[in-house]
């Protein structure tokens, strides 16, 4: 059998697979703090049909290129482009957004912790603040029942006014998470990662400290996709594909040529 036949396939499964991390994108171009991926492709092992460096006489010259076969190409990894998104502006006291490093963290029903940058909170019926799913924000952060306002400031100290009051009361201090590799935190649906071997443990802090953004109040973070970006690479994804299959059809093409030889 032809090898353009596999390498051509190999190809158009890659392209699939680039198709598919550019759909999981535009899909995704309103999902707040979802961060954009984008797919690696590395070539195959190679077959050696004449090895590099090898003598090519007696009198010990040197093969000077040698001849090798590639095999195709494959997925190497779908990496998550951390660049800031743009906030939005809500007005809503418990929309929060980080300009810079950081995650929220989030206890799940598990009792394990998840990190999200979608900041979008509101109360639970106790009165703690939670996420959209009623995972609460670690560390536990309730509001009273008669406060009248909610201020937190970049730092992420959380301040309620009650009534009969006149000054603020500080309720809670929100922490962030940073992690050596971002990249290797493991995504798992409803804008949450969990950490891993490869992310490192969470290192926590509190906003505008080293190392870490600062909280805005008011703000949500949008997505980081550029929609004109990702129709371009969609069009030179198809493109590819169109042309790995031409290579499959050519080389049938030649295929069927050798068996009609008589």
């Amino acid at each position: 059998m032809m090898r353009s036949l596999d390498i051509a396939g190999t190809g158009m499964q890659a392209q699939q697979t680039n198709v598919e991390v550019i759909s999981n994108n535009i899909a995704n171009m309103s999902t707040t703090g979802y961060k954009r991926r984008r797919g690696e492709f590395q070539d195959l092992m190679y077959q050696d049909l004449r090895r590099v460096g090898t003598m090519s006489s007696d009198s010990g010259t040197l093969v000077p290129s040698g001849a090798q076969m590639g095999l195709g190409v494959r997925t190497a990894g779908i990496y998550r482009i951390n660049e800031q998104g743009t906030l939005n502006q809500t007005s809503n006291a418990l929309d929060l957004a980080i300009q810079g490093a950081g995650y929220f963290q989030v206890t799940l029903p598990s009792g394990e912790y998840a990190y999200t940058r979608d900041g979008t909170f509101s109360l639970a019926n106790d009165g703690t603040i939670v996420t959209a799913d009623g995972y609460t924000l670690s560390p536990g952060i309730t509001i009273p029942n008669n406060a009248q306002s909610i201020t937190i400031d970049q730092t992420g100290q959380v301040q309620v006014t009650v009534s009969g009051q006149t000054t603020a009361a500080t309720v809670g201090q929100i922490q962030l998470a940073t992690f050596q590799n971002e990249n290797g935190l493991e995504a798992m649906g409803q804008n949450l990662f969990t950490e891993t071997q490869s992310s490192g443990n969470a290192i926590t802090g509190t906003g505008q400290s080293i190392g870490f953004g600062a909280i805005e109040q008011g703000f949500v973070e949008q997505s980081n996709v550029n929609v004109v970006s990702e129709i371009t690479d969609l069009i030179t994804a198809q493109r590819a594909y169109e042309m790995n299959s031409k290579v499959i059809t050519a080389s049938d093409q030649m295929l069927q040529t050798l068996t009609s030889l008589k």
